[in-house]
């Protein structure tokens, strides 16, 4: 019996291979595949840990572990949370209606801009927003949630994942104008597809942050989804083959709200 061991963050992954003298050449593809696979699951995961170039956690609910949510029907969906208890923030970051913002995704909260997530894992990388009363406590879930960026697959078959590694781990947005002022959670995401051809294979990481939008005009009203329920198991940008040659690729949730 061969037996392997890889760990990832504070999480030991075990599994073994049996090895018989009759099936060598099995065994040596067999096993190749399952380290390939093993390696790839150690450095797949990622958080969004900052905003704006701020503190690691200054902001934005972070977990104190890197995994990915599979249940689209879980509150777990939102904001993280569930398997990876996300730590409290009193922090809510100004941020001006109209401007750029930075999104900061690492491997784990100590990770450099060199580690972001497998490359093997690709996938769409969004954004979220929903107006709130107080963004230190309001948990996010149910109704209000409008859809501010969505960078998918494009016609070079690089996806977003792709360009969010090439860019050191940021992913940039832009504050919608038009939004009114007042406080925000702003939700990254990101998909990623390796496994997403099995139902619930697809990972989800997501955190919030708690913003404060500055300078919005209010002149238009955002039509807005709820989470859970904006996205469904079954939804052709969660349950798909990142293997079979598809060119096209439809992300879930709602259309981006454009000002």
């Amino acid at each position: 019996m061969l037996r392997i061991y890889s760990a990832t963050s504070s999480l030991e992954h075990k599994f073994s291979t049996s090895i018989t003298t009759t099936a060598l050449p099995t065994m040596k593809f067999t096993t190749s595949i399952a380290l390939a696979a093993a390696a790839s699951s150690a450095s797949a995961h990622t958080i969004f840990v900052s905003l704006n170039d701020g503190a690691v956690g200054d902001g934005v609910r972070v977990p104190s572990y890197d995994g990915p949510i599979t249940d689209v029907s879980s509150n777990d969906i939102v904001c993280n949370g569930g398997p990876n208890p996300t730590t409290k923030t009193s922090t809510v970051i100004n941020v001006q209606a109209g401007s750029t913002a930075k999104l900061t995704w690492r491997h784990t909260l100590t990770s450099g801009s060199n580690d972001v997530i497998d490359a093997s894992h690709k996938g769409p990388v969004m954004a979220y927003m929903k107006k709130v009363s107080d963004a230190k406590t309001d948990s996010g879930i149910g109704s209000g949630w409008f859809k501010i960026a969505s960078d998918g697959l494009d016609s070079s078959g690089k996806w977003g994942v792709d360009r969010l590694i090439s860019n050191n781990g940021v992913q940039t947005i832009t504050i919608p104008k038009c939004i009114a002022p007042g406080q925000y959670l702003l939700r990254g995401e990101l998909i990623a597809l390796h496994s997403a051809s099995s139902p619930n294979g697809a990972q989800f990481y997501m955190e919030c942050a708690q913003i404060n939008v500055q300078g919005g005009e209010a002149s238009k009203t955002p039509s807005s989804v709820s989470l859970p329920g904006a996205y469904k198991a079954s939804d052709a940008g969660i349950l798909y083959n990142l293997y079979n040659g598809q060119k096209t690729y439809t992300a879930p949730g709602p259309a981006v709200f454009t000002c």
